[in-house]
């Protein structure tokens, strides 16, 4: 992404202890005050605790909103492809917006918008309000996923792993809790689905306080800047022509494959392990246990992968698992769900390694950024049909044995894209062009 003209806050003279962002210094830039640095913390976390309770929280009591809202197997499994199509459109346009606006006011409009999409959908009176109100967290959701990464290395460049781990944990402990949390809560309240959903609307609410006056302290540095003639160029972008890559496309379908199963199992896990048997509650944290699994193995992936010359092995071992869990689900759904709820947890940590490998496939910065760009918005487009087919499968066929069939199969040529983008080899080599 190039965020060469993302505006950075200045760190005044602080003890060791004092929590205060470290960026690099800018001339003319006012130092901020002694509050800014633990606030951006706090912000960070509640922001990450709000990037997916919004698709497992509704995962989890789908049946419900299914029948409460009359919404047939196919426009269920749209609303399930809702979050793809939204990452992949709204993603896009966040380097603009916060060239435009600042990341921090960016941030703080995409938790403004998963709040109000999240109170808004639990009064839908039919399907399409309600996927009107889902795409406009969603469309919140997009614009955070891209600009957090950002703002945690911009402004903490000395505490990069520090923070990120701290993010990465926060946004694992988020969606696991909407999945196992949200039945609970449910019945605790009434056990209407409408409130089930809305409580998580709290969560976004209170992300947004942190926000606001970061937001206006980064406004006071830009305008600052501004007047100083400080702010940073855009840099020309002189990376290579990424679509003539091999290796590029193969990134680019592995992760729209990665991202398809993903979407399936937070969409509609929790529903098979339900018709096999098991109770609403249980389902719940069974999609929990799934997700949490990407919270030690986000660590452990990446180290692998960056000591590896080629990755396909760790690629082919994420395939086994998710091909051996999906086996599970269809010959014993009930009697080993834990089992499958590990192995399918395990699976989906194909997202840490293909955008580890996007960091190793290209030698330039810019290189980096393109591939990025390309693989993750053609990877998110990719991963658009399969929750709706999988929807529309278990319509038509009145049970899990084609959808968990298809989604086997889909395992297959994503074994081998993760093998083929794997190869030891950058995109520059392959078009032919200098750093």
């Amino acid at each position: 992404m190039p965020d060469d003209e993302i505006q950075t806050l200045n760190r005044p003279k602080a003890a060791p202890h004092q929590a205060l962002p470290r960026p690099a210094a800018t001339p003319a830039a006012a130092p901020q005050p002694q509050w800014l640095g633990p606030v951006l913390i706090v912000g960070i976390v509640l922001a990450a605790l709000n990037l997916r309770p919004a698709i497992t929280s509704l995962g989890a009591l789908f049946e419900e909103t299914r029948t409460g809202l009359g919404m047939s197997g196919t426009v269920a499994g749209l609303i399930t492809s809702v979050p793809a199509l939204c990452f992949a459109a709204v993603g896009v346009t966040a380097p603009r917006l916060s060239r435009r606006f600042g990341p921090a006011a960016v941030v703080c409009a995409g938790m403004a918008a998963i709040a109000a999409g999240l109170l808004i959908r639990p009064f839908a009176s039919n399907a399409a309000g309600f996927l009107a109100a889902s795409a406009l967290s969603l469309a919140g959701i997009a614009l955070t996923n891209v600009l957090l990464p950002v703002i945690v290395k911009r402004w903490f460049p000395d505490r990069v792993g520090t923070m990120t781990g701290l993010y990465s944990m926060a946004l694992a402990a988020g969606t696991s809790l909407a999945a196992a949390a949200t039945v609970p809560l449910t019945s605790a309240l009434g056990g209407s689905w409408r409130t089930g959903l809305l409580v998580w609307a709290v969560l976004a609410l209170a992300a947004v306080l942190p926000w606001l006056p970061i937001a206006a302290a980064a406004r006071r540095t830009r305008a600052a800047e501004a007047a100083a003639g400080t702010a940073a160029g855009a840099p020309a972008d002189n990376g290579p022509r990424v679509v003539r890559s091999r290796t590029a496309w193969a990134l680019a379908c592995y992760f729209g494959l990665q991202a398809t199963g993903a979407y399936v199992t937070m969409g509609w896990l929790p529903q098979i392990f339900r018709d096999a048997g098991v109770s609403a509650a249980t389902a719940g944290v069974l999609l929990a246990v799934t997700m949490v699994m990407g919270v030690p193995l986000a660590f452990v992936i990446p180290r692998l992968a960056g000591r590896m010359r080629n990755q396909g092995p760790i690629a082919v071992t994420l395939g086994l698992f998710g091909l051996a869990g999906y086996l599970g689900l269809y010959l014993a759904p009930a009697a080993g769900a834990w089992a499958w709820a590990l192995l399918l947890g395990i699976s989906n940590c194909a997202f840490p390694l293909v955008i580890t490998m996007i960091g190793l496939r290209a030698r330039s910065s810019a290189g980096v950024v393109r591939l990025s760009a390309f693989a993750q918005s053609t990877g998110y487009l990719i991963s658009i049909p399969g929750p709706l087919l999988i929807g529309a499968l278990y319509q038509h066929s009145g049970g899990w044995d084609l959808p968990l069939a298809l989604m086997a199969g889909l395992l297959v040529p994503q074994v081998a894209l993760g093998v083929l983008a794997g190869r030891d080899r950058t995109i520059e080599d392959e078009c032919g062009m200098r750093n």
